[in-house]
């Protein structure tokens, strides 16, 4: 049995510019993530973490970023848990790679030609790791975009290590939507290549299939990068075994990240007003919760709600809020007022008009409208008066 851990996509040094007083916590919060792996790692006791591409976000980080990620792995090392690292995309192994401007398993202690810390380069694209009883193979390039597929003509011989585990950054072909993508791999390549394992970087949302008798998965980014990736925040736990001949892959999920997503719906009926909506939002208060809010249901003529001022007025206590307005105003109960009347006239144009725009589908249009039709029962109420 081998147990690995996998994780990409970290992306440390992130500069998240679109985050604005958010973004060096968010930064913490990646580099957290990654603290958590470790410990992850530590605690399962696996043989092997590997780290399949875009650890850093750039080739411009300062030393003391490195450092910092040398001291985690050194963990490991200490520990006698392997670690495998590839470049991604965003810290591709060019000739500016911080890969080549720093010594990662020298400032982590290790010597060059140790097993417990390796960097797979085009130069060193595999490592055989004989107390595993595994090898595994990362196909990199120097440039961002590869020439060819990295798996193009790549099969693992049969008569090596037992397990045979494989590392690419890069997409799974999907006709019309990743050809334009840098470094792309087919399911039909990876079912030939004859790992046991493969363990894909570049997409931040955890995945996992198979394609023949390969498994391969995305662990996505330990931390999302952005609030809309409620499918990151993990490391995948694999297990390789073996029994009566038939090699078997076991990948589990297991959460990383302090980013979390959560979606209430809230039946606008209940609300007697603005402030009780502030209120009820306010105990979900989180800084690491991104929350979506959907209001449904009908809506009382009386409430008054503005979803800018209570994003506005609560923002600062989630990481996100996310406030949509979803409910509609009912049409008139009960006995309308006369035809001849302001409102009478007022509630009868208004209602046949949402109803044509209702029924032609233009749901917005008939939204507007509805708000129209509260607005004026609020401010005709009591005017009653003939035309």
């Amino acid at each position: 049995m081998l147990r690995l851990l996998h994780t990409a996509d970290v992306h440390l040094g992130a500069r998240h510019a679109d985050m604005g007083e958010q973004a060096t916590a968010q930064r913490e919060r990646q580099f957290d993530a990654f603290r958590a792996t470790v410990d992850l790692a530590l605690a399962e006791k696996v043989d092997l973490l590997l780290i399949a591409g875009d650890l850093f976000d750039s080739n411009t980080q300062p030393r003391r970023s490195v450092e910092r990620v040398a001291g985690e792995l050194k963990r490991l090392a200490d520990a006698a848990i392997r670690t495998v690292i590839i470049p991604g995309t965003h810290d591709v192994y060019d000739r500016a790679s911080i890969y080549r401007a720093y010594d990662l398993p020298g400032l982590a202690g290790q010597p060059p030609d140790g097993d417990r810390i390796v960097l797979l380069t085009p130069e060193r694209p595999e490592v055989e790791l004989p107390a595993l009883d595994a090898a595994v193979y990362g196909r990199v390039f120097e440039t961002k975009r590869a020439p060819e597929s990295p798996l193009a003509g790549f099969h693992v011989a049969p008569d090596g290590p037992t397990w045979r585990i494989g590392m690419i950054h890069g997409a799974i072909a999907i006709p019309g939507k990743t050809d334009a993508d840098d470094v792309v791999v087919t399911p039909e390549e990876i079912e030939a290549s004859g790992l046991d394992y493969l363990a894909l970087g570049h997409w931040h949302s955890t995945q996992s299939a198979r394609a023949g008798n390969v498994t391969y998965a995305y662990s996505g980014s330990p931390e999302p990068l952005a609030l809309d990736q409620d499918r990151a925040g993990r490391a995948l736990l694999v297990t390789l075994d073996q029994a009566n001949g038939k090699k078997t892959a076991k990948v589990e999920e297991k959460r990383v990240g302090r980013i979390k997503f959560a979606r209430l719906e809230i039946d606008a009926g209940t609300l007697s007003s603005q402030p009780a909506l502030v209120e009820r939002l306010a105990a979900e208060a989180d800084p690491d919760l991104v929350l979506d809010v959907r209001l449904t249901g009908v809506r009382p003529d009386e409430l008054d709600l503005h979803p800018e001022e209570v994003e506005g007025q609560l923002g600062a206590r989630f990481l996100k809020l996310r406030l949509r307005d979803n409910s509609v105003v009912a049409l008139t109960e009960g006995p309308l007022a006369p035809a001849d009347t302001i409102l009478g006239a007022f509630v009868r144009d208004l209602e046949a008009r949402i109803g044509e725009r209702e029924t032609a589908g233009a749901g917005s249009e008939a939204a507007e409208l509805r708000d129209g039709l509260r607005l004026g029962r609020l401010l005709l109420r009591g005017h009653e008066v003939s035309l």
